[in-house]
């Protein structure tokens, strides 16, 4: 594993343990909200466009992170419950998501993280944690190092979107 990413996993491993349930899902919270900030700075008349041919339209980005989220979520509440792990999602943008505005991403965003952060504040910390599945790029976490892990992913494509907006202003 490269430097960079071996001090990501570090993170996620030290903090992840070392942080009570509520102080995770406050961290994830508060960052979530750089993610709303960053959408709604994109113009709605380009929301759809790509900056570049190479790169994602912040529609993209929107149905990533809220693909990827709501699948680590609904991964992190299936080990909580004890009903085992799903599927693993893909983590790659879809050729044709759906179109949506950033109003309708943030929105189904807040739904399924209310989900997850009500199922994950009545965990007591300390459940499962022998149950850990595998991550492309920081190989495997358990449930409490993926809560965290929903932050680094928001502060990520919170970036992208702020680059989408520049480009598109």
């Amino acid at each position: 594993m490269d430097p960079d990413r071996q001090r990501i996993r570090d993170y996620l491993q030290v903090q992840a343990a070392k942080l009570s349930v509520q102080n995770l899902v406050d961290k994830v919270r508060t960052d979530q909200a750089q993610v709303r900030a960053a959408v709604e700075s994109v113009p709605a008349a380009r929301f759809h466009d790509r900056p570049a041919a190479e790169e994602w339209s912040a529609n993209e980005v929107m149905a990533h992170v809220v693909e990827g989220g709501g699948h680590f979520g609904a991964t992190i509440r299936a080990v909580l419950d004890g009903t085992g792990l799903p599927e693993r999602a893909d983590d790659s943008i879809r050729p044709e998501p759906p179109r949506r505005t950033a109003a309708e991403w943030w929105d189904q965003l807040e739904r399924d993280r209310a989900a997850l952060f009500e199922r994950v504040e009545r965990a007591t910390g300390d459940e499962h944690l022998d149950v850990t599945w595998q991550h492309p790029f920081f190989g495997e976490l358990n449930w409490r190092e993926w809560l965290l892990f929903l932050r680094i992913h928001d502060l990520d494509h919170s970036r992208q979107l702020q680059a989408i907006a520049a480009a598109s202003a």
